[in-house]
């Protein structure tokens, strides 16, 4: 049994509290205004576009929250294998909302799509890796020069593989891009028709325990690996208080996965029809992950995916980040925040406490209606 101890519960609680203040800005004169705030109208629909990795987005899928929440919305799930295939539906107005790593959002804005961030997640540097065969010549990353590497074009395993080439004292020039959604990607590798793969988890812990690759590296000193909640403009202009519900019902989730491990990967195995096994490996390199927000941290680490595609010429234009991020008047009621990527923040008091109770009410009720 994966359930965490009422001690190591409220300690988990207490870790998100206290980043809430530097990005809620939450205190009694935001308490009160937003109980003065004009209540939007639900929309009539809300279509979300998620992948295999989106954790908190198919907790709230396979529980029904959302429908829950909105009974007169009818909600709509699409699923995608990468985030530029997901943005490229938010963009022709086929979704509402949807989740990708950080390099889909900057090649869609410098293609001029009209896309928002709306929230973060806290990095995630352990769920990419750049994977070589078992008997591979390859030995560190300067040993990927001349070679082909698989890699979904304008993925957050994109940006993963300019940084490990920059690493290496490399040139982009000096390897060859093989691009490739994830599951041609994996085939290649598999029948070395490619000498490496950039990829991201589920994928990389399903081929991890398939095969038993040989990580070369991973997102650590190498990238954020952070993942963005994008939005369509006209569904934030119209709808910014159903935008902070969802954003707090993704926090409420993300406290599901922290307090019950087991039901967690119970939902997404079932969901997924990836093994149970591969599900608790990916969960398990995710750290704790609230939703809010974009901070100023987040937008300057977002900043430098856009300009190191900018040098390489993988981008047909700069681009600046802080321009499309939504910017609410009203902070989202939870006080569950996501915690800068940086980390750290300052704690407001009474939060951690308010905090740790409602992560220990979150556990109770979803033991009740599992």
């Amino acid at each position: 049994m994966n359930t965490l101890t009422p001690l190591q519960l409220r300690r988990r609680f207490l870790q998100i509290a206290a980043t809430t203040a530097s990005l809620w800005g939450l205190g009694l004169q935001g308490a009160k205004a937003q109980s003065a705030a004009k209540v939007d109208k639900a929309p009539e629909q809300l279509r979300i576009g998620y992948q295999k990795s989106a954790v908190n987005l198919v907790i709230l899928k396979q529980k029904s929250v959302l429908e829950k929440r909105f009974p007169a919305t009818k909600i709509t799930w699409a699923e995608f294998p990468a985030g530029p295939q997901l943005l490229e539906a938010l963009s022709v107005g086929s979704l509402e909302f949807g989740l990708t790593g950080d390099s889909p959002p900057v090649f869609a804005q410098a293609a001029g799509k009209d896309l928002l961030y709306v929230g973060v997640e806290p990095p995630k540097p352990d769920s990419s890796a750049i994977l070589v065969l078992g008997d591979s010549p390859i030995r560190n990353l300067a040993g990927l020069k001349g070679k082909k590497i698989a890699l979904q074009k304008g993925s957050s395993a994109h940006y993963l593989l300019v940084r490990a080439v920059d690493k290496a004292g490399l040139k982009w020039d000096d390897i060859q891009p093989i691009y490739l959604a994830p599951a041609d990607a994996r085939a290649a590798f598999e029948r070395k028709s490619v000498d490496a793969w950039a990829i991201w988890d589920p994928f990389y812990a399903a081929t991890e325990l398939a095969i038993k690759p040989r990580v070369l590296a991973t997102g650590r000193e190498l990238s954020s690996n952070n993942s963005f909640y994008l939005a369509s403009r006209p569904f934030v202009t119209q709808h910014a208080q159903t935008l902070a519900v969802l954003l707090e019902e993704l926090s409420r989730a993300d406290a599901l996965v922290q307090s019950d491990r087991k039901e967690a990967i119970k939902l997404v195995s079932e969901f997924s029809g990836l093994d149970a096994g591969v599900v608790s490996l990916f969960i398990q390199r995710r750290p704790v992950s609230p939703v809010g927000p974009l901070n100023a941290a987040a937008i300057a680490d977002q900043q430098r995916v856009a300009d190191a595609f900018l040098r390489l010429g993988l981008i047909p234009r700069a681009v600046k980040v802080a321009d499309i991020v939504w910017k609410p008047e009203i902070p989202p009621r939870s006080g569950l925040a996501a915690a800068s990527p940086q980390g750290g923040g300052h704690q407001q008091p009474g939060e951690a406490g308010s905090a740790a109770a409602t992560g220990t009410r979150l556990a109770s009720a979803s033991k009740r209606s599992s």
